[in-house]
């Protein structure tokens, strides 16, 4: 007799080379473990056969069966090898191999028994197969945790990152979420999530959603019952598409609620003739009231013209956020109609950088804002920029915009909606 040794990341692996090299009669002697894992090199594991000192040649492949071998292996030779690997793997992976090699003795000692208990030994090693399958995911879940734990940006919470949450703030961080929101949301997460629902990643992400859905405030949409009225101004900066979103707005209340309201158009945009025209194009189509307005008389001549709508939308000429003279006209059309309700909605794009969306919200917040409207939410993969804003700002999101078309592509805001668009690294189409 005489001892080889082979080596190979795994002890399975090990057994394989084993197996091809000195044939299937080779006995183990031992297997251990002589170098543990790091991050720059696998495990190494260790085999030692036993064989006679002559090796068995090389097996050829042959159509016919050769004359000192049998044709094919009997169960009670197929299911003792199985049981000897079963028993060495268990030894290494810290799996109990008791009742493992009691089945391999028994089956070397007793071939006639075990034959008659065959099925039932192989239902066995199936049901631990199974058992240490688990046990391979649960670990790979792990490794996974511990790969999104490297990156080059600075670690949140003090240094030390959770690898639970490794992978939920990774992704948080890199859709434009404000690192301080993100640092004191994953605290709160920490604070207030039960031990018990921290042993995978979908867990987690399961409660870092609810958690997020929780924060982003939504103004829902009511149904308004004669003789209430609603008159909505949109603003905001140029190119975000607010003429487009009236006229989503005004189709949607006129024609694809359950109740059909009656719809009217203000337009202070005089400053673009296509502004207008696109307007009146819209208004035609739709057969609603339109009125242009100059200045703050006519304003209010016109929403006295239109008295018997039930919704008034007035649209508003686009200016840069630090444009403080449009943004102050703005302020004396709303000024000098102090007795209507007068909501006021910015809107805003979604591609914006969250310290541009911040200077939008801060230069136009002295019009009073009440909701936010954000569009292009086809146009980016980002979505952590209009989490930010609107968890610092506290003020309700009340419509998506998520493309060019008329009026199919608006949704009323939602809350899931956001934060599947921002871990899921893009928004589903979706409209209501």
């Amino acid at each position: 007799m005489r001892l080889i040794t082979f080596t190979a990341p795994t002890p399975a692996e090990a057994l394989k080379a084993a197996q091809k090299e000195c044939g299937e009669e080779a006995l183990v002697v031992s297997t251990k473990q002589i170098r543990k894992k790091s991050l720059t090199q696998p495990a190494l594991y260790e085999v030692v056969v036993a064989v006679e000192n002559e090796p068995p040649a090389p097996k050829k492949e042959s159509a016919q069966p050769s004359k000192n071998r049998p044709a094919a292996k009997t169960e009670e030779d197929v299911l003792v090898h199985i049981s000897k690997a079963a028993e060495e793997i268990s030894k290494i992976t810290g799996t109990s191999s008791a009742n493992t090699s009691k089945r391999a003795k028994k089956s070397a000692a007793r071939p006639e028994e075990e034959s008659k208990k065959a099925h039932t030994a192989t239902a066995l090693d199936l049901s631990e197969l199974k058992e240490i399958k688990g046990e391979i995911s649960a670990l790979a879940d792990k490794i996974k945790l511990i790969q999104n734990m490297v990156w080059e940006e600075k670690k949140p919470l003090g240094g030390t990152i959770p690898p639970e949450f490794a992978e939920i703030y990774r992704i948080a961080s890199s859709s434009g979420m404000d690192r301080a929101h993100l640092d004191e949301i994953m605290r709160l997460t920490l604070e207030h999530m039960p031990l018990q629902m921290r042993t995978s990643t979908q867990k987690v992400r399961r409660y870092f959603r609810t958690l997020l859905r929780n924060m982003v405030p939504v103004r829902l949409e009511r149904e308004l019952t004669p003789p209430q009225k609603k008159i909505m101004m949109l603003v905001g900066p140029t190119g975000v598409g607010k003429t487009t979103t009236l006229a989503k707005l005004a189709a949607r209340y006129a024609y694809l609620m359950e109740r059909k309201h009656k719809v009217g158009i203000i337009t202070l945009d005089t400053y673009r003739i296509g502004a207008v025209e696109q307007l009146m194009q819209y208004a035609k189509m739709m057969r609603i009231g339109i009125e242009a307005v100059v200045d703050p008389p006519e304003f209010t001549t016109a929403l006295q013209a239109l008295r018997h709508m039930d919704i008034i939308l007035i649209d508003t000429v686009g200016s840069s956020q630090y444009d403080k003279q449009k943004i102050e006209k703005l302020q004396q059309f709303l000024a000098s109609e102090t007795d209507v309700g007068i909501d006021v909605s910015l809107v805003m794009g979604a591609p914006t950088k969250l310290e541009d969306l911040r200077a939008i919200y801060r230069n136009f917040s002295p019009l009073g804002i009440d909701t936010l409207i954000f569009t292009k939410l086809d146009e980016t993969r980002a979505f952590g920029n209009i989490f930010s804003l609107v968890y610092e700002t506290e003020k309700p999101v009340s419509y998506f915009s998520t493309g060019q078309e008329v009026p199919d592509d608006l949704m009323r805001a939602d809350s899931d909606f956001l934060v599947e668009c921002l871990m899921g690294g893009g928004c589903k189409e979706t409209t209501s």
